[in-house]
């Protein structure tokens, strides 16, 4: 699950929303050889970006002028035991992490469902998981390193610069190349998983309740039924007893379940819409009835092998139940066959700049389409639903707002806009897409 680029220099993104065709591709494998990329592409008034593994569906990481991939620019810098923090080099993926802390006896906070990003992708883009009491991944994010606009280097942590914190360390790629990112991490810990289906306007009306009384909760909904597939997770210390899946179970669930037959479910539902509630009742019944329990990144995250185009918004966790109500609404409304599960999750409150949760506990509503069916009309309504709520967009998910909607959502907003006018005046890390979300 990533972007990649062709022979020719066409670089597309893993939803095959966004393509581009940069001038240079660089491949730097040293923190210089990042500095030395960006003095070239400055001499030569030319914009650059850092792309990660591409998963992103909005064009956050379109590089149309010079393209850095940090695949070479990755591994575990340093452990401090003590304070349980590690840093990374931007280019790390977050399914390596795990092994790289493992024998630290440590692990990330929490994780997405998805774990094919890299760390500053995931970080950058504002990429989160689930659980009332827990941030997104930015949230752990207590140092890091960037390169700005003039080639030097620039050490944020709580000791330098520690006013710009909430900044960078969800800045959108527009403040800097990211270079090395440092993590609040914890004891490593096991999960134990339950996944069942249960009447969707009892787990619907009482979500935000049931969020907060567990540590880790999120809900999906096939539209056409009256069924939610709640998924909770319960942490546990490492040395737990656990009872993971076993290797047939996982193949038959993930692999057979999750991504063979919903692809096939997908293409025949784009074939014949007819047929898609009668097919999403199916699904409905025949995923998510188990429990498990092992190490933490193994439950957190699954294999996505169905390519699909998404949308999320954030919106405050009390308008979390409604918002949810009025999607079902437009689809009804429409008559829309959807083939694609409506996700549900929840975030604690933080303090970064431009997080989706900045100063309110929120609820993310995630919604899908197969990537070879056209979602505008279906994205188009739900946004118009989410943003009536006060909802926010993922920054790396597919959404039409602009500067002058997202400045009335985001207190720091300004703030944000000011510091980048500061360090990267030239705007050398433009792009289309950071120049409609965040102004000229």
């Amino acid at each position: 699950m990533s972007g990649s680029t062709r022979p020719g220099g066409t670089w597309q993104n893993w939803g095959r929303t966004e393509r581009v065709r940069p001038l240079t591709v660089e491949y730097p494998s040293t923190i210089e050889a990042v500095r030395r990329a960006v003095r070239s592409a400055a001499q030569r008034g030319r914009p650059i970006k850092a792309v990660g593994t591409g998963h992103s569906f909005s064009g956050i990481a379109v590089a149309p002028g010079t393209l850095l991939e940090l695949t070479e620019l990755s591994g575990l810098v340093s452990v401090d035991r003590d304070r349980q923090r590690a840093r990374f080099l931007a280019g790390t993926r977050l399914h390596r992490i795990p092994a790289l802390l493992g024998p630290h006896g440590l692990a990330m906070t929490n994780l997405g469902d998805i774990d094919r990003q890299s760390i500053s992708g995931a970080i950058s883009t504002g990429t989160h998981g689930t659980g009332s009491r827990f941030g997104g991944i930015a949230t752990q994010v207590v140092a890091a390193t960037l390169v700005t606009a003039d080639g030097e280097l620039l050490t944020v942590s709580e000791t330098e610069n520690s006013d710009l914190l909430p900044a960078v360390a969800l800045g959108l790629g527009a403040l800097g190349i990211l270079v090395d990112v440092t993590l609040q991490c914890v004891p490593a810990f096991t999960l134990h998983a339950v996944e069942r289906p249960e009447p969707l306007d009892e787990v619907v009306d009482g979500v935000a309740a049931r969020a907060d009384a567990v540590d880790h909760f999120e809900f999906y909904w096939f539209p056409h039924t009256d069924v939610a597939l709640t998924k909770t997770n319960a942490r546990g210390t490492a040395d737990a007893a656990t009872n993971p899946l076993g290797r047939v179970s996982k193949v038959v669930d993930d692999v057979l379940v999750g991504n063979v037959v919903h692809q096939a479910v997908c293409s025949a539902g784009r074939a014949a819409p007819p047929l898609v509630p009668g097919i999403n009742r199916l699904s409905a019944r025949v995923w998510g009835d188990r429990a498990f329990s092992d190490a933490s990144h193994r439950v957190f995250a699954t294999s996505r092998g169905v390519r699909f185009r998404e949308m999320e918004y954030a919106v405050p966790i009390e308008s979390l139940a409604e918002a949810f109500r009025g999607i079902q609404r437009v689809i009804a409304e429409h008559d829309w066959r959807i083939e694609f599960p409506i996700e549900v999750r929840t975030a604690a409150a933080d303090d970064l700049w431009l997080s989706t949760a900045s100063g309110r506990a929120s609820g993310y509503i995630a919604v899908h389409r197969y990537w070879k069916a056209d979602p505008t009309a279906y994205f188009a309504a739900v946004e118009e639903v989410m943003l009536a709520f006060g909802g926010r967009p993922h920054w790396g998910k597919m959404h039409t707002q602009d500067a002058a909607s997202l400045r009335t959502r985001y207190p720091r907003f300004d703030d944000f806009t000011a510091l980048r006018d500061r360090l990267d005046p030239d705007r050398l890390f433009r792009n289309p897409y950071l120049t409609r979300v965040l102004g000229e």
